[in-house]
């Protein structure tokens, strides 16, 4: 395979001197009447009167925020699968299927081919970050290995399909990516995750990785693989990629994984490097250090506001831009994408550590999730499995709280930590058998309404099923009053992703793990 890592040079400092010119205001203003000049014959164009918007200020007066509910309810239900003309110009080839909505079991992003040529493009820039930092990289001469879901499509109506993002990223790779690839389409396409990890492990074996990029649990479980294939390079993943460069992690809070990760890599030159993908669109790459905050792509067909988080629920709160964000302050982030998504609650949280460039550090959700292992399980499903489960059993439940329980060690599973009051005491004996079963059921539960929860629990592979600790009735209680938090104002939180805030809770419920 022809080394073309000299070509991605020349690119690479050709794009970094673009970006150091970049006026990110002005590159921001200019997407977004971009954008609004493609969609102005559309459905959505003609109702929010495009043809006469000439600003940010013309735009923000004429198209209010909405959540991805919101764009259901109006625009997409009605029309799904064949979304011609309706928010974007043509008919929309794909959509990037995404649980974790509070309203139902499965979200459809829109995908447009523009968006995908804005991803393979933030793709890129990823690459050229790395080059750059690194003028020896020989990245392109070995493949790329992507740890990501099933590549097995639905399609939806003819010439329509729906699926994974990582799938239709893979069916619509560029012929130079495509060379580059592993796994090939045929071992994507694996939906058994159990099978799916032994197999690559083996064949990737015998391949030149230089990159590796997924989620930081499951590329854990992965490597545990490929170390029991190759018990003399454990605990040290250059031992068996030789000429790795870097791992690219993404999608959930880095931080529990950080420090086995610089085991991993002790003693070698590849490099950790974060990404801020979503289903909707490429919004940030790290270009620094570790907490340095990532760089936002701001020229790839995305235009970006940010609600301060105070004012989210009100009803006209300010959208601030790239010309008036305030670093420092903590946002809901918004976006406008060239797949027909126009001023869209992402729902996640924001830090903005520079405006210019525009760079962000991902700090949490608008809505309160489970998504430490990107199983992304809302604040009402949750309820619903533990209250439901609980009935089922006869239980009733005054309180509960959850939070996630990270592997010690390599190789080890994650899960959840959830904390249950009943109203009543429950007999010693029976605490054990009782918390067993409603764990198997609130795991049903959680299975039943979440894809992404299912998926990561396929066979026990990903994901632990839930802990279940009960507390004595008043515990709750007792623990907000120690924390100066007894009162009609202050709840006790259901899902729990501050650690501190967890550690206090699991210390004052006397629970030890195993």
């Amino acid at each position: 395979m022809l080394n073309v890592t000299p070509i991605l040079r020349w690119y690479a400092a050709r794009r970094k001197t673009q970006t150091q010119a970049m006026n990110i205001a002005v590159e921001q203003e200019r997407q977004l009447l971009s954008l609004v000049h493609r969609a102005a014959s559309t459905r959505f164009g003609h109702e929010h009167k495009f043809a006469k918007i000439r600003s940010v200020a013309d735009y923000q007066a004429a198209v209010p925020v909405r959540t991805y509910e919101q764009f259901w309810d109006e625009y997409f239900k009605d029309r799904f699968p064949y979304f011609d003309h309706l928010t974007w110009p043509g008919r929309m080839p794909f959509f990037a299927v995404s649980s974790g909505t509070s309203s139902g079991k499965t979200k459809y992003i829109p995908l447009s081919h523009e968006m995908i040529a804005s991803n393979v493009k933030a793709g890129v820039d990823l690459l050229c970050h790395h080059v750059n930092y690194r003028p020896h990289s020989q990245l392109f001469g070995g493949k790329s290995f992507v740890l990501g879901g099933s590549t097995d499509l639905l399609e939806e109506a003819p010439g329509i399909w729906s699926g994974d993002l990582s799938g239709i990223a893979v069916k619509t790779l560029p012929w130079w990516a495509a060379q580059r690839y592993f796994p090939k389409a045929e071992l994507a396409l694996l939906k058994n995750w159990e099978e799916k990890i032994d197999t690559l492990a083996r064949l990737s074996l015998t391949e030149d990785i230089r990159m590796i990029s997924g989620v930081p649990s499951w590329m854990l479980l992965f490597l545990n693989k490929t170390w029991s294939l190759r018990p003399e390079a454990r605990g040290r993943v250059t031992k068996i990629y030789k000429n790795l460069e870097m791992i690219v992690h993404g999608g959930v809070n880095f931080a529990p994984y950080r420090k086995q990760f610089e085991e991993i890599l002790a003693g070698s030159h590849a490099e950790l490097r974060e990404v801020y993908p979503a289903s909707e669109g490429f919004i940030a790459i790290q270009d620094r250090g570790p907490g340095e905050g990532m760089r936002v792509v701001a020229d790839h067909g995305i235009f970006f506001e940010f609600i301060p988080l105070d004012e989210l629920k009100n009803e006209r709160p300010r959208r601030l831009w790239a010309k008036n964000v305030e670093p420092g302050v903590e946002y809901a982030i918004v976006l406008t994408s060239c797949a027909g998504l126009w001023s869209y609650l992402l729902g996640d949280t924001v830090r903005i550590i520079e405006r210019n460039p525009l760079r962000l550090l991902v700090t949490g959700r608008t809505a309160y999730y489970l998504s430490a292992f990107g199983e992304h399980v809302t604040s009402d499903e949750l309820e619903d499995a533990v209250i439901s489960s609980a009935a089922a059993l006869g239980l009733t439940v005054n309180d509960y709280a959850a939070g996630a329980l990270f592997p010690r060690n390599a190789g080890e599973l994650g899960g959840h930590i959830i904390f249950v009051e009943p109203a009543n005491v429950i007999p010693s004996a029976s605490v054990p058998d009782i918390a067993e079963k409603l764990s198997l059921l609130v795991d049903r539960r959680l299975c039943s309404r979440n894809d992404d929860y299912e998926a990561h629990r396929a066979k026990g592979f990903g994901l632990n099923k839930p802990k279940i600790h009960f507390v004595a009735p008043g515990t709750f209680a007792e623990w907000m009053k120690s924390r100066g938090k007894l009162g009609g104002q202050n709840k006790v939180p259901r899902i729990i992703t501050n650690q501190e805030l967890l550690d206090n809770l699991t210390i004052f419920a006397g629970f030890s793990r195993p």
